[in-house]
């Protein structure tokens, strides 16, 4: 009977042993986990929810969220579409930002050159003069052109009543005052239309400059 008592006691002794040695082995693990570590939810094609400390790679263009292990949101992973929307937002601020500066250096520019309205519309009378003297040129040579393609046409049509074909030589007179005539054309209205730019550029820095300086 003593034996069996001592056998017991040292079965009861592993027992406890064995039962310690287990929780210090669980006490070990549950120290390496970081406090603070989470875990990640997601919602597959299927709809369903799944949990899990780390993120699949297809998840990871698709977007899912970070959660702590109380069930605490830490933070959403976003979407490749979402990160494509927050560069191009990113991009857009860019721009506006750059545009505002450029304006801000114009401005500046604009008060740093001209003290009064009149100064303004003196510029651009300067600007608009070379347009004009480029007009001017053109319709002159406009008129010659105009003039030699009146006598060729004169020619060429007393050739035809004759009867007879019209020479290349003289032919080829008239197309090239044609095409000059038609080049002519496009120079005039080309500097038309950069003066009317020039009066509409000056307009609107008139109006900014009494903005800025309240004159």
């Amino acid at each position: 009977m003593q034996t069996d008592s001592r056998n017991c006691r040292r079965w009861r002794r592993i027992a406890q042993h064995t039962a310690f040695s287990a929780l210090v082995a669980v006490a070990a693990l549950l120290a390496a986990v970081p406090a603070d570590a989470g875990m990640y939810r997601w919602v597959d094609g299927n709809g369903r929810v799944h949990y899990s400390d780390t993120l699949p790679p297809y998840y990871q263009q698709s977007g899912a969220t970070e959660m702590s292990k109380q069930g605490n949101v830490i933070k959403r992973t976003q979407s490749e579409a979402e990160r494509r929307a927050e560069a191009e937002r990113k991009v857009e601020q860019r721009r506006i930002q750059e545009e505002q500066q450029q304006k801000a250096q114009l401005d500046r520019a604009l008060v740093e050159t001209y003290t009064t309205e009149a100064e303004i519309d003196l510029a651009r009378d300067r600007a608009l003069e070379n347009y004009k003297l480029m007009i001017r040129g053109a319709e002159i040579r406009s008129g010659a052109v105009d003039a030699n393609l009146a006598d060729l046409r004169a020619r060429i049509a007393n050739v035809q009543q004759s009867g007879r074909k019209v020479g290349p030589g003289l032919q080829e007179q008239f197309d090239q005052a044609v095409r000059e005539s038609e080049e002519l054309k496009r120079t005039i209205q080309k500097n038309q239309d950069a003066m009317v730019q020039v009066r509409e550029k000056y307009a609107a820095d008139k109006a900014r400059f009494r903005e800025l300086t309240g004159k």
